[in-house]
């Protein structure tokens, strides 16, 4: 049944029951089916039953179990049933309208399904066909034009066949049995039809929404038919993880297809594992430059490594920034200038490319120093004149000199009264002796 939306025409009606009708949604070997509205808005698709067929009892009873077939299936792989008229002068019923395009007008307009998207719709059908049948209800006419995909997932509609389960195929005139290319080799022969009938069909769905093509190829019906009942499938372009699983579901013997269950698990796994498949071999997103790039790691910008540790360990004694000996060093830690960074803490680490390097003596700026890296090496192999430690040294010269000055003053003041009084010590002179006796 073609769903494109069509103006009505002058001999449809403009309001069925309490609904009034809006477009043609599609027609059918049953009837017609409408796009309507109640009171409050909610849309329907309402099938309004052929005049003809409308006269024909046998006809009726079979459109009041495909209404009865409608209100026993639970969940929602169907529309949902919103009202039927079994005893008006046309029969009609209404179900929920879903929203989307039909599997056969997205294959023609897009091109076939990839192996995930086949398996995903596959395994919705498969568990919304576990559904149906539960109820005791075959649908025998699923095909892609009768799949909508909604935005909440394929749902299966047209059940104008549908019959029970162990019933045989009704051949009345001007009655459609299924489609040619979609149904099984026992709807063909007039054998009772059972879940695996709709298994089949399910098959051939699924050929055709990996490939777009029937797996049956085309022709007259009785072409179509007749290679259903006794020519293997075309599954040419059917993906290789999908094909195994379809070639089963179309075996001319309903006893050698799989379940709807079995069928639902086995395409989930199979969605699962091509869809990571997908995510596995797309293209890694542009990697940044190493410029750009945080390494976590200082950079190492030193063209003389060798030279640079040589001259660290021929002065041991001399403070680095933070007051810290270099390493490889012998001397002691110097006692004057900025306090060594206290043991376990962490050094600061310096800035790309500010020219240290890990490992060696000569390490980012510490705390004490202001947090400015340390200066470059120079074409010579030497480090430039440090003014802070210049001063320190100068600083520390002057002290030096003033103290050993103030010691020879003091040494010179000592001895200079001894002198004086002629005796070392401060004694009485000798001579003065022999003046005191008397």
């Amino acid at each position: 049944m073609n769903m494109a939306m069509m103006r009505l025409r002058r001999e449809d009606p403009r309001v069925v029951g309490s609904f009034r009708l809006h477009r043609r949604l599609g027609a059918g070997g049953m009837g017609v089916v409408y796009l309507g509205s109640d009171k409050k808005g909610q849309r329907v698709a309402l099938k309004v039953i052929r005049p003809d067929l409308a006269e024909d009892q046998e006809f009726r009873s079979r459109f009041a179990r495909e209404v009865s077939a409608a209100r026993r299936i639970r969940g929602g792989c169907t529309a949902r049933l919103v009202a039927a008229d079994l005893d008006a002068e046309r029969p009609w019923f209404a179900t929920q309208y879903v929203p989307g395009p039909s599997l056969h007008d997205k294959v023609a307009d897009e091109g076939p399904l990839g192996a995930a998207e086949a398996a995903a719709v596959g395994a919705a059908l498969s568990e919304g066909l576990v559904a149906v049948h539960e109820a005791g209800v075959v649908h025998r006419d699923l095909k892609p034009s009768n799949i909508l995909l909604s935005p909440k997932g394929p749902r299966i509609i047209d059940f104008g066949i549908a019959w029970a389960t162990g019933a045989s195929t009704l051949t009345h005139v001007g009655t459609a049995v299924g489609s040619p290319g979609f149904l099984a080799p026992e709807q063909v022969r007039g054998a009772a039809v059972t879940p695996a009938t709709d298994v089949f069909s399910l098959g051939a769905t699924l050929a055709y929404s990996s490939t777009g093509d029937s797996p049956f190829g085309h022709g007259s019906s009785e072409v179509m038919l007749y290679r259903v009942v006794h020519e293997e499938p075309h599954l040419q372009g059917v993906p290789d993880a999908l094909a195994p699983l379809v070639r089963a579901c179309l075996a001319k013997d309903p006893e050698e297809r799989p379940s709807t269950l079995q069928l639902s698990l086995r395409l989930k796994e199979i969605a699962a594992r091509e869809a990571q498949g997908l995510a596995d071999v797309r293209p890694p997103a542009p990697r940044a430059s190493e410029a750009d790039r945080p390494t976590g790691r200082l950079t190492e910008t030193y063209p003389e490594p060798q030279r640079t540790q040589r001259r660290t360990q021929s002065s041991p004694g001399t403070p680095v920034r933070g007051g810290a000996p270099a390493r490889g060093g012998s001397g002691p830690r110097p006692t004057g200038g900025v306090p060594s960074r206290p043991n376990g803490s962490r050094p600061t680490p310096a800035p790309r490319g500010n020219g240290t390097r890990p490992g060696t003596g000569s390490r980012s700026t510490s705390r004490g120093g202001g947090g400015r890296p340390a200066p470059r090496p120079t074409g010579t192999g030497r480090r430039p004149a440090n003014p802070r430690l210049l001063r320190q040294r100068l600083f520390v010269f002057v002290v030096v000199t003033l103290l050993v000055a103030l010691g020879i003053a003091l040494a010179q003041g000592c001895s200079g009264p001894a002198h004086g009084m002629g005796v070392p010590g401060g004694g009485v002179p000798a001579k003065s002796a022999p003046a005191l006796r008397e």
